[in-house]
C-alpha cells in the first residue's frame, strides 16, 4: 500500500517526535549520571557518607532509563524504518546509553571505595587525585551539552581535557606505584590506584559521548 504524501509527512513529524523524546530521554539520564558522579565526588574528598547512599538510589534511575531507552531505539528502528541521519541517530543513542551507564557504575564503584579509604587517613595524592575528577566531570557535562545541541566541535574541547586527565593518571599512577615504605597497611594505596583507573575509564566514555554527536551530525566516526 502507498501512503498519499500528507499520511506521509504524518508519518515522518510522528518519528521525529519520537527521536525527539528518546533525545530528552537520554539527557535526563545523562543528569542523573552527572549528579552520581558529583556524589561520588563528595564522597571521596569530603567525605560526604550521605552522598553514598544517594548514589544508590539515582544508580536505579540509572538503570531503568537505560533499558527505557534501548527498547525505545529498537522499536523505532525495527517499526518506523528510519531514513539514514534517523538510524543515525538512534544507534548512536544506544551506544551512548551504554557510556553513560558505565560512567553510572564506575560512580557506585567509587562510592564504594570512598567508604573504605575514609578508615584511614588523608593522603597526600588526593587533591590532585580531586582535580583528575574534576577534569572527568567536565569532560561529561561538555559532551552532553553537545548532545543537547548537537555540537560536533565540542569534541575538540573534550579531547584537550581528556589529554589532562590521560596525563594525571599516567602521573599519579607512578606516584602511587612507586612509593617506598609504605607504612602500615597496603589497602588505601591500592585504593587510590583503583579510584584514577575508574577516573580515567570515565573520562574515555565522556570522549566516547563527544565522538558519538560527531557522528550523529557528520555520518562520520573518528
Amino acid at each position: 500500500m502507498t501512503l498519499s504524501p500528507k499520511a506521509s509527512r504524518q508519518e515522518t513529524g510522528q518519528l521525529e517526535r519520537s527521536i525527539l523524546r528518546v533525545q530528552q530521554e537520554v539527557l535526563r539520564m545523562g543528569t542523573l549520571v552527572e549528579e552520581s558522579f558529583r556524589l561520588s565526588h563528595q564522597s571521596l574528598f569530603e567525605g560526604d557518607v550521605d552522598a553514598i547512599h544517594q548514589i544508590l538510589e539515582i544508580e536505579r534511575q540509572i538503570d531503568f532509563y537505560y533499558r527505557q531507552i534501548e527498547s525505545d531505539c529498537a522499536t523505532l528502528m525495527t517499526l518506523q524504518a528510519p531514513v539514514a541521519q534517523d538510524l543515525r541517530k538512534l544507534s548512536a543513542f544506544m551506544q551512548l546509553v551504554r557510556d553513560l551507564e558505565r560512567i553510572g557504575d564506575c560512580a557506585q564503584d567509587l562510592s564504594e571505595m570512598a567508604t573504605k579509604l575514609m578508615q584511614y587517613p588523608s593522603h597526600e595524592l588526593l587533591p590532585e587525585i580531586a582535580q583528575m575528577s574534576e577534569h572527568a566531570q567536565l569532560m561529561l557535562a561538555t559532551s552532553l551539552v553537545a548532545l543537547a545541541d548537537l555540537d560536533q566541535s565540542a569534541g575538540a574541547r573534550v579531547k584537550e581535557y581528556d589529554d589532562i586527565v590521560d596525563d594525571a593518571y599516567d602521573r599519579l599512577y607512578n606516584a602511587i606505584a612507586f612509593q617506598k615504605d609504605v607504612p602500615g597497611v597496603v589497602e588505601p594505596i591500592l585504593l587510590l590506584g583503583l579510584i584514577i583507573r575508574h577516573l580515567e575509564r570515565m573520562a574515555d566514555h565522556a570522549t566516547n559521548i563527544s565522538q558519538r554527536v560527531t557522528y550523529i551530525v557528520t555520518g562520520k566516526r573518528n
